[in-house]
């Protein structure tokens, strides 16, 4: 798929086809994340670093889950 460029103000905007932007379950005003891989950019929805976050969170909740279900009473 090609995306063209195009200058908007002092900056450079694409427009994205409508059935690439359902595939992504996005809409006007979400945000877009980059990420560099080896093969070359991906662009997600999902924030890579909410991601490491909870990850942390279910290594904690994992450890910790006796001490949680009794502040949870």
């Amino acid at each position: 798929m090609e995306l063209k460029l195009r200058k908007t103000g002092n900056s450079l905007a694409t427009t994205w086809p409508k059935e690439l932007l359902s595939r992504l379950n996005v809409k006007e005003g979400d945000r877009l994340y980059t990420v560099e891989t080896p093969h070359g950019v991906l662009v997600t929805p999902y924030d890579p670093k909410f991601g490491k976050t909870m990850d942390a969170a279910r290594r904690v909740m994992a450890r910790d889950r006796d001490a949680l279900k009794e502040l949870a009473k």
